[in-house]
């Protein structure tokens, strides 16, 4: 089968909430050549993100298009995509993979998935339901070694795996004001998650400001009111924060890296953001108050020289940053950053150049995991949103995920193909 034309480079990103969008919308502009068409799909879920948070993204992609996953499959078949990013959990990228497996369209996608962020929990269940991708994203020379050891840890092929780095790092490089002061917190939805914690680190905040009176304080949020995260957020700090509060303090929302534009202190307990600030040399520190754990995330940020707690905040310390410890994590203020993706884009350019590519083959098969297989699936069915009773999609699904229990993927394309045809 002749090989694609390297210059017309097709790519659909399938992304399941704001955060996901926006790695995988950045990330397709990062690995394929410039000019590429990019169209974007969502999923139809509870972390459905609204028009604002698309676009607070910050890339040149067209608002995507809301689907279900057994849509975005017949897209893939009848728009013929070269490249196909999955920026989704990873029982979703599990599930999509099997659904890819048997739509077998003329030439199948190269497939691309990774992860958004900072690593620190779920590594080798994340990663295992990842396996099977063309190329696995590792966001850090850190994460690509530990994605290829928990790959050869258990015997699978880890040649997917490909160093790059986060996609949206970036802006201007910071630079004291002599009239600016700004210290900013980055709030998680769901680190901390107890009620108490989280108001911990609000009354913190609010004393920091009174302490400082000359000093703005910003408390960072990642949605408004009614909107979803790619985490649940049970406990938002604009409820916890009814109370009169500082003029020096306020609750903003938007673009981290408009933000980070005016910030001269990060804090944050494990967010992303502190990688987002340390690219751009922005002083950052990571919260110790609530302890290091890795329930709190704030354990990957061992030997970054970051960790702190607010009392020492607020009598003006400011960490400094292990040279060692950025390097390693992707944070590249040396100025390779823009190299960073180009092994990732050459990987796909070569694979799309090839004259065919091989069947997608996930690690877990009804062989390898035939306990926890099904229930992935199941829990992640791509037909979530139809009705049970009367959809033809549900009925091939259906039949499609019995037939991967019993027979494996490749036994059971021809019934995961009748989507093309519905």
């Amino acid at each position: 089968m002749p090989s694609r034309n390297r210059e017309a480079v097709r790519v659909a990103v399938l992304a399941d909430s704001d955060t996901r969008w926006k790695w995988g919308a950045l990330t397709a502009r990062r690995i394929s050549p410039p000019g590429s068409p990019v169209t974007g799909f969502v999923l139809r879920g509870r972390a459905t993100p609204t028009t604002r948070q698309l676009a607070e993204v910050g890339a040149d992609v067209a608002a995507p298009r809301e689907v279900t996953g057994a849509e975005f499959l017949r897209a893939v078949r009848q728009d013929a995509y070269d490249v196909v990013v999955l920026a989704l959990v990873g029982g979703t990228v599990q599930a999509m993979l099997h659904g890819l497996a048997g739509t077998a369209p003329p030439r199948r996608p190269v497939v691309v998935t990774g992860y958004v962020g900072v690593v620190y929990e779920k590594l080798a269940d994340g990663l295992l339901l990842r396996h099977g991708a063309d190329v696995v994203l590792a966001n850090s020379r850190h994460d690509a070694r530990r994605f290829r050891a928990v790959y050869e840890g258990v015997g699978a092929d880890a040649s997917a795996v490909v160093e790059a780095a986060l996609p949206f790092l970036g802006g201007a490089r910071y630079a004291p004001a002599p009239d600016r002061d700004t210290v900013v917190f980055a709030a998680q939805p769901s680190v901390p998650a107890p009620r108490a914690d989280r108001a911990y680190l609000l009354r913190r905040l609010v004393e920091h400001a009174r302490l400082h009176p000359h000093r703005e304080v910003l408390l960072k949020l990642r949605s408004r009111p009614g909107e979803h995260t790619t985490h649940v957020e049970e406990h938002p700090y604009q409820k916890l924060a009814r109370g009169p509060l500082p003029p020096n303090l306020r609750l903003v929302h938007g673009h981290m890296g408009e933000v980070l534009d005016r910030t001269d202190l990060l804090v944050t307990v494990s967010s992303t953001a502190a990688l987002e600030a340390l690219h751009r040399g922005v002083p950052t520190a990571v919260l110790t108050d609530l302890g290091v754990r890795e329930a709190l995330g704030n354990h990957h940020f061992l030997g970054s020289g970051l960790l702190t707690s607010w009392d020492r905040l607020d009598g003006g310390h400011r960490p400094r940053p292990d040279a060692r410890w950025l390097a390693d994590q992707g944070v590249a203020a040396d100025g390779s950053y823009a190299t960073a993706f180009d092994a990732a884009r050459a990987r796909v350019l070569d694979l799309l150049a090839a004259p065919a590519l091989p069947p997608i083959a996930p690690y877990y098969t009804p062989a390898t995991a035939p306990g926890y297989l099904p229930g992935v699936l199941g829990r992640h069915r791509l037909d979530a949103t139809e009705p049970p009773a009367t959809s033809p999609v549900r009925r091939v699904l259906r039949d499609a995920a019995r037939g991967v229990y019993r027979h494996g993927v490749q036994r059971v394309a021809p019934v995961i193909r009748r989507l093309g045809e519905l």
